[in-house]
């Protein structure tokens, strides 16, 4: 029902509310049962943001605990140069290093890098591109699922008892690398599934309805779409394999000296550096080699994390 107000324009009644009390016009209309659920959510909404604000001081203090600890008791041992260019054998007490430790460090993960990454890169590409609903797809992803949750020690078992046991090869630095592809190459795959699924369809279907071939599509829209964040998976893989202790342990021998030879000889990296530290150190919390190597392993992981963020953008498509 309308309605002309004095004004002249015509109002609905139906839609029209009042503000003030149509029996008493001087007192204006409250607004019933909404304050308790303002309230309600407010006290909802503080409480949320402080248990959000200490499960992040809760996970933060145990990582900056760490991080702090490894920069005090580690920053003295590497604050020479010797200690980057120099071995442990043949050096003075002052001049010791642990630069046989790093050589064999970055040639092991090299090594495992240059062999993990094509086969973790393809086997990616065949799960989203060509294994959809394929039974083959089906068993690779399951055995995918399966090396993701072995611990190193147990690539490391297993690679002893094939290549030192069965095979008689030496214990040697790539009897390491090949502990280390095996944790490699699921961490590759994975990433590698997740970057292709995220590149849209529809590039897929327009290359496809130019008669482009799928495999130029793959190598000529799909990958380089997908490039930066499967460069920041490959860099983090890496400097998850880096820190790994049991293979080391368990497939090389320890030396102190330089040895550039993968293929022969005992070859010290970081984590067995540290371990062989552990042992021979009374007191091993006093200890500035021990921590000193920790320290530089940290840096190294760190270096290669930055390198992934930096390689990520560079790469990253641009007016997307």
């Amino acid at each position: 029902m309308s309605h002309v107000a004095a004004d002249g324009i015509v109002r609905d009644e139906d839609s029209f509310t009042p503000s003030t009390n149509p029996r008493n016009p001087n007192t204006p209309l409250k607004s019933v049962g909404f304050e308790p659920l303002a309230t309600r959510r407010k006290v909802s909404n503080h409480v949320a943001t402080v248990l959000i604000w200490a499960c992040l001081i809760l996970a933060l203090i145990p990582l900056i605990w760490v991080l702090a600890t490894v920069l005090i008791k580690g920053a003295p041992a590497i604050a020479s140069l010797a200690w980057w260019n120099n071995g442990d054998l043949g050096y003075a007490p002052g001049d010791k290093g642990v630069g046989h430790a790093i050589v064999g460090t970055l040639l092991q993960v090299a090594m495992c890098t240059l062999v993990s990454v094509p086969i973790g890169l393809a086997i990616g590409i065949y799960l989203v591109e060509y294994g959809q609903g394929k039974a083959l797809g089906r068993v690779t992803t399951f055995m995918v699922d399966i090396l993701s949750g072995v611990p190193s020690i147990v690539a490391a078992l297993f690679i002893y008892t094939v290549w030192v046991s069965i095979l008689g090869f030496d214990r040697s630095g790539f009897a390491v690398t090949l502990a280390l592809i095996l944790l490699m190459i699921p961490v590759i795959v994975r990433n590698t599934e997740e970057m292709l699924k995220v590149v849209p369809q529809d590039l897929r279907e327009a290359a496809y309805a130019l008669g482009v071939p799928k495999w130029k599509t793959i190598m000529k829209i799909v990958l380089p779409t997908a490039a930066s964040g499967i460069a920041s998976g490959i860099m983090l893989a890496i400097a998850r394999v880096m820190g790994e202790s049991a293979p080391v342990i368990i497939l090389v021998g320890s030396t102190r000296a330089f040895n550039y030879d993968l293929f022969h000889g005992p070859q010290s990296s970081l984590t067995l550096y540290m371990y062989d530290a552990f042992r021979v150190t009374p007191n091993y919390a006093d200890s500035a080699t021990l921590w000193g190597s920790a320290l530089t392993l940290v840096i190294l992981i760190a270096i290669l994390n930055i390198l992934a963020r930096v390689i990520a953008k560079a790469i990253a498509p641009k007016n997307v």
